[in-house]
């Protein structure tokens, strides 16, 4: 009889056993495709600061701030510090500000205008709130 009752707990702690040596089952993604997902959103935050300081440079974007009496410097090196969806947001004013400057018009059309003005004073508004 005591050989049985060895043989039933041996056998029920191997029953309660299995599931956790099967629950140390590693479900988390590879290093490679970390190091992979790190990279691709390093550079997307480099694109958009560049396509916010290329839109920044711009002559007629100069024109259109020293008209608003709005300092680029400032917002130029306030670019570094955008983070996030702030700076998502802006890159994507900031491109539809190039494409609309790329078109080849001579004349700077007024919506343009406006998402210049209202480009750089979310810029400034960023920086002097952080």
């Amino acid at each position: 009889m005591r050989t049985l009752t060895s043989a039933l707990v041996i056998l029920l702690a191997m029953v309660i056993a299995v599931p956790r040596v099967q629950a140390q089952v590693s479900h988390t993604a590879s290093q490679s495709a970390i190091d992979a997902a790190l990279q691709q959103h390093v550079s997307t935050v480099a694109a958009d600061r560049a396509d916010l300081l290329r839109v920044l440079g711009n002559p007629e974007v100069k024109a259109v701030a020293g008209k608003a009496g709005l300092d680029l410097r400032r917002a130029t090196t306030a670019v570094a510090s955008l983070e996030g969806q702030q700076l998502t947001e802006l890159a994507a004013q900031a491109r539809q500000v190039d494409q609309a400057l790329a078109g080849g018009q001579s004349k700077i059309v007024i919506s343009t205008t406006v998402i210049i003005i209202v480009l750089l004073v979310l810029i400034l508004l960023i920086v002097a709130i952080d």
